[in-house]
């Protein structure tokens, strides 16, 4: 069984576990040639994503309910998030190094993401959408997010069409790890700074896009 040292010392490596079902307890570590990545704070928001942002409604918050998140991440048809991942994630976030941000609309889960943090990265692990944008939101909340608490590397494991729509790239396994290590050696601290209303983070999305 990995323990969580040997989870981040994984993270370090530029390697990450993944199950194969949920209903297997075994777990594998993975080393892909292309890495796909987030430009900290340059997540893009399309004009309609954006409208809805304006429309209200909309709130982020951080770490109040991780394991919610995380389970929210692993309830669908096929995940590869089974209970061992999902305890070591746990102990994670009890040593300050896995958070979860929730997205709600009208006071009702919307959506969220979470990942593990290790220096100046954020290893972004897996998101979901309970309502139409919500993983959306979580991403551009997230993103300034990282910016503003001073992270160098917004990890995203695989590179979907879904996540290159938002501005993510794939770069070569050798690029990765060289920005890895510069972002590990880094002082980031995911909990130094608040999340900003969505008026702001409107404000904040208009200004750069």
């Amino acid at each position: 069984m990995i323990s969580p040292a040997q989870l981040l010392a994984g993270y370090a490596r530029g390697v990450f576990p993944m199950a194969e079902s949920a209903e297997d307890d075994r777990l594998y570590w993975f080393d892909p040639p292309m890495r796909g990545i987030f430009p900290v704070g340059g997540v893009h928001a399309s004009r309609s994503l954006l409208r809805d942002l304006r429309r209200g409604g909309w709130s982020a918050h951080l770490d109040g309910n991780f394991d919610a998140v995380v389970a929210a991440c692993a309830d669908r048809e096929t995940t590869w998030i089974n209970s061992p991942l999902a305890r070591l994630y746990r102990r994670l976030h009890d040593a300050g190094h896995a958070h979860a941000i929730e997205v709600r609309h009208g006071g009702c889960f919307a959506g969220g993401i979470f990942g593990v943090t290790l220096g100046g990265a954020f290893f972004g692990e897996s998101m979901v959408s309970a309502r139409t944008n919500g993983s959306k939101m979580a991403l551009i909340w997230i993103s300034g997010h990282l910016m503003r608490c001073g992270f160098a590397l917004f990890d995203t494991q695989f590179l979907t069409p879904h996540l290159a729509r938002m501005g993510g790239s794939e770069i070569p396994r050798v690029d990765y790890k060289q920005r890895l290590a510069a972002a590990i050696a880094k002082k980031a601290d995911f909990r130094a700074c608040d999340l900003p209303s969505s008026d702001q983070l409107w404000q904040d999305m208009t200004q750069t896009s």
